[in-house]
């Protein structure tokens, strides 16, 4: 099957534009997310008195978008005329790398966007291979795709007095960037260790693929699909998924949508979904040890923590402290190209927000709980076209992302050192 001509009929036939929107004030602010389920869009990001936001609308709603956003006292410039064009480099670009990649040193190659089929085979593959590796299974997704992720343990985490650390990425399918992050830190902890103390004294797990269904459609038939793929939510399936990251049992459907056909739609109910039922096991199976939690989202060059309510949690001062010091890491050797990193509240940096993941692990008692939201793909104009993938920035943004784990790490390894010597 042609994904190509099935995408035609989605983003080529309708002429998708990419729209800037920039408000004036909160009241704005608000106003122009409120299109989002008016008119049926799909928010890349959101628009605020702080920073523009990027807004992907059908051809056949471009007036009437135009139309909306001056109604409302703000702007818009185009971004990205027709996607169409954006969509052919991209597979111009990452076809072009994959002909070139090759595997080195047992590891996955870093010059393109693997597929669930070969990242699924390579956890197997590095259990087989490596003592500290055993590979597990969290259940199913909706299709029947294996959720699987790493343990990375020197003492099989029967250890209790280690720290645990997890790093997920792809809840959202569209977020193609975020992958090589996980394979990175995994390369770093297995393959080609450079920091002792960092597989030695702390135990890991590693979800590449959260989202398996809703990242293999956006490989097979639409790029930016985001949620999963479950059934059932309307009368004919006429819309199809959940966001999985609205799906969890904390503050849910306060902040997200219950229309089907949205792409925050949170699901019938916490936890309805099979993959947010997989991560949240995870979590209780490792809470107890569990210290530093990383969920790994584009785009945004953000570190945040919760609670999406705008309430920060008892320890928010610590939460700063340390997403300060992984931004900071990260800053030290991204791109110039790119802006750096900021960190703070999800609601009070963005918007609110309800039913996440890291505000789940948070409220259940892990220590420190971040999304990180990757760089933005930007074009040689610099215009940003947001979850698009340039082949030379993959190994790039698993390196720039590591060395942010890297420095949580560092806090989480000094913590416990700290604590264990006031015992």
């Amino acid at each position: 099957m042609n994904w190509r001509l099935l995408e035609k009929e989605i983003y080529f036939g309708h002429s998708y534009v990419v729209y800037q929107v920039t408000v004036a004030d909160d009241r704005q602010a608000q106003q122009v997310y409120a299109l989002e389920n008016q008119m049926g869009l799909d928010m890349w990001s959101y628009a605020m008195p702080s920073r523009p936001g990027l807004v992907l609308v059908p051809g056949s709603k471009r007036q009437l978008f135009q139309q909306a956003v001056l109604s409302l006292g703000a702007k818009y410039e185009i971004q990205t005329e027709n996607v169409k064009e954006s969509l052919e480099m991209e597979d111009r670009l990452l076809a072009a790398a994959a002909e070139r990649s090759n595997r080195a040193n047992g590891s996955l190659s870093f010059d393109t966007i693997h597929r669930y089929e070969v990242v699924d085979a390579y956890l197997v593959e590095l259990a087989a291979k490596y003592p500290t590796v055993t590979v597990a299974s969290a259940g199913r997704s909706f299709e029947g795709r294996d959720i699987k992720y790493l343990k990375i343990s020197t003492t099989n985490f029967e250890d209790s007095s280690k720290p645990v650390i997890m790093i997920q990425s792809l809840l959202h399918g569209r977020e193609w960037v975020t992958l090589p992050s996980s394979l990175y830190a995994i390369k770093k902890l297995v393959i080609d260790v450079t920091d002792r103390d960092l597989v030695d004294k702390i135990d890991w797990i590693i979800l590449p693929i959260s989202n398996p269904d809703g990242y293999e459609f956006t490989h097979t038939n639409t790029r930016f699909w985001r949620k999963n793929r479950s059934t059932g939510h309307m009368v004919g399936n006429f819309c199809l998924g959940v966001d999985l990251n609205r799906n969890f049992d904390i503050n849910w459907g306060q902040w997200s949508s219950s229309n089907a056909c949205s792409e925050t739609f949170h699901g019938r109910g916490p936890f309805s979904e099979p993959e947010s039922v997989a991560v949240r096991n995870i979590v209780r199976e490792n809470v107890n040890r569990l210290e530093l939690y990383i969920d790994i989202h584009s785009f945004g060059s953000l570190i945040l923590f919760g609670y999406g309510n705008g309430i920060l949690p008892p320890n928010g001062l610590t939460l700063n402290v340390v997403g300060v010091r992984m931004a900071t890491a990260i800053d030290r050797v991204k791109w110039a190209s790119k802006p750096n990193y900021r960190v703070g509240n999800s609601a009070m940096l963005l918007y609110p927000t309800s039913g996440t993941t890291q505000d789940y692990v948070q409220a259940v008692g892990v220590p420190l709980a971040y999304t990180y939201e990757l760089p933005a793909y930007r074009n040689q104009g610099n215009s940003i076209n947001g979850f698009l993938v340039d082949p030379d920035f993959i190994e790039q943004a698993g390196y720039e992302t590591w060395e942010g784990i890297k420095a949580g790490a560092g806090f989480v390894l000094e913590y416990f050192r700290s604590n264990k010597a006031a015992r």
